[in-house]
């Protein structure tokens, strides 16, 4: 992320990095199982035959209480006729139509697919057990600008075993923390297109991280779920509280909104041609192997897509359900935003240095990382450095030099030690080949030495110590020819080379072009201009 803002510094104002949409949840622990559920019932002297009425009259009493509050707060309840409709849009027509700014603002129920309980006979041991099914039910929406985290919207299942699911965001929540702050701003959707000081701004973010979220969280499922006392009187069951999604956004904020528009094409273009399977996996923090591709014990989905919005285009990778995607926004006539953007659904694909649960304290391993509230801040570190390596990888993106201007020098013969040494010819199989083994991204950081371009040109092994030799000499020269045209440079008393920073956008460019086909290279073209 620093190289990509070092190299449009110019054009950059400021940049803003936290998370975006955050969808909580609540689940009871103890009835989220058959076993618990049975307890449950046995605790209130519910024979299983009866589960069922024992459960409508839970549903009821629930229903009746939730719209008793809505009612009480002077508030309509609206109900849908199908899971479609944009729920949003419907409360924020009626916080409109009744100038609301404060509190609740309506609930809205509907029908949707559930996961409950019922009771079946199992033939096997001739008694009634209960069963984790699929099945429809009723869930009430409540929607609401809250005090702390602006406009919010909660829900929850109205069939046992009641999970809760809260959906806030984290720019919303930064505008009310920097009105009690009284720092100046200006928004466009969900993005600041201008902050008076970034700096406090960024600081108000990381406070989100650090927010200690169960005690308003329970504070919020006492009023979607008024009578969980009375309900679990004789069983005491509390919400554990997790993140079921998140997006973490980096924004960077161009000072003029038509130099985004110019340069947005070009970082389209160079994701399209120069993001293979192995950089996808190396943004989103998954190892590689030497060829830079997928490993052998990877068993998952991978793709990557390009669709245009009403606002423009949009490119987006995916790994097993988690995903990175870039798209500019919030133009407001002067500025505009670049945002890259890490949605995680499964945090389980990511690990997290901590206890087993359970364990000692003292005692730390890398271990999944999960949805739970305690892990909330090591998702947000991996989500800004999977997003910085995106966007350091788009930093090689060259703004404003055709292919021909880049490559005009690599292509004349030059000298090295006095002799003379022949042009590169960056389009064809053999220059090219080593062009992109040096251009590796596990090369950037330690460097690489003959030895490893002998394993990634040649992957057979030798078969006898003199063609070992000649290969060894073969890497030689070639070392010798990328050196004569400074595309890299060895480190000071060490046998490691590496690319020039100054010249690594020569190399990723010739590749891109490459592997680029004229298909591709009009659709991109159609899509984006």
């Amino acid at each position: 992320m620093q190289q990509f803002i070092a190299k449009f510094q110019d054009q950059i104002e400021g940049s803003l990095c936290g998370f975006d949409r955050l969808v909580l949840s609540g689940t009871l622990r103890r009835l989220s199982h058959a076993r618990g559920m049975d307890t449950y019932l046995c605790l209130n002297h519910v024979p299983l035959k009866d589960f069922g009425k024992h459960a409508e009259r839970t549903t009821q009493q629930l229903k009746e209480a939730v719209l008793k509050r809505m009612d009480g707060a002077g508030r309509p309840t609206r109900h849908l006729p199908s899971s479609r409709t944009n729920k949003e849009e419907v409360a924020r027509q009626i916080a409109s139509k009744d100038g609301i700014t404060s509190g609740l603002i309506c609930g809205l129920t509907c029908v949707e697919p559930c996961w409950t309980f019922r009771t079946e006979y199992n033939p096997g041991t001739g008694r009634l057990e209960l069963r984790r099914k699929p099945r429809q039910c009723l869930f009430i929406y409540q929607y609401g600008i809250h005090p702390e985290f602006g406009f919010y919207n909660a829900r929850i299942q109205t069939w046992f075993p009641f999970p809760i699911q809260i959906c806030l965001n984290g720019r919303e929540w930064l505008a009310r923390q920097m009105d009690q702050s009284g720092l100046g701003y200006r928004k466009v959707g969900n993005c600041f297109t201008w902050l008076e000081d970034y700096q406090r701004a960024q600081a108000l973010m990381d406070a989100q991280v650090r927010f200690d979220w169960v005690p308003t969280l329970n504070r919020m499922a006492a009023e979607l779920h008024p009578i969980q006392e009375e309900v679990f009187g004789n069983y005491q069951a509390s919400y554990y509280w997790g993140c079921h999604q998140s997006e973490w956004a980096s924004d960077l904020v161009f000072r003029d909104g038509q130099q985004l528009q110019r340069l947005y094409p070009l970082l389209v273009r160079h994701a399209m041609t120069s993001f293979g399977a192995g950089e996808v996996m190396r943004f989103l923090g998954k190892r590689v192997n030497q060829q830079g591709q997928p490993r052998k014990d990877f068993h998952g989905e991978l793709d990557s897509d390009l669709r245009t919005r009403v606002e423009g285009a949009r490119i987006k990778h995916r790994i097993n359900g988690n995903s990175i995607k870039l798209y500019d926004k919030g133009y407001d006539g002067e500025r505009a935003v670049l945002r890259p953007e890490v949605t995680m659904n499964y945090p389980n694909e990511f690990r997290t240095y901590r206890p087993k649960e359970g364990g000692p304290e003292e005692e730390k391993h890398w271990l999944p990382l999960r949805k739970c509230i305690a892990d909330l801040a090591r998702r947000a570190e991996v989500c800004q450095r999977a997003n910085e390596r995106y966007l350091d990888a788009m930093a090689q993106v060259d703004a404003t030099a055709t292919l021909a201007e880049l490559t005009e020098s690599i292509q004349k013969p030059t000298k090295w030690g006095g002799r003379r040494v022949r042009a590169l010819r960056p389009l064809e199989e053999d220059d090219s080949r080593i062009l992109e083994a040096v251009n590796r991204g596990e090369f950037v950081i330690s460097g690489f030495r003959n030895r490893d371009l002998r394993n990634l040109l040649y992957p057979q092994p030798a078969r006898s110590r003199q063609e070992e030799a000649r290969r060894s000499a073969a890497i030689s020269r070639r070392l010798r020819l990328l050196r004569a045209h400074h595309l890299i440079q060895k480190i000071p008393r060490t046998h490691r080379y590496q690319v020039n920073p100054e010249q690594r956008v020569v190399i990723t460019t010739v590749l891109a072009a490459r592997k680029a086909s004229l298909h591709l290279f009009n659709q991109l073209l159609a899509q984006v201009a």
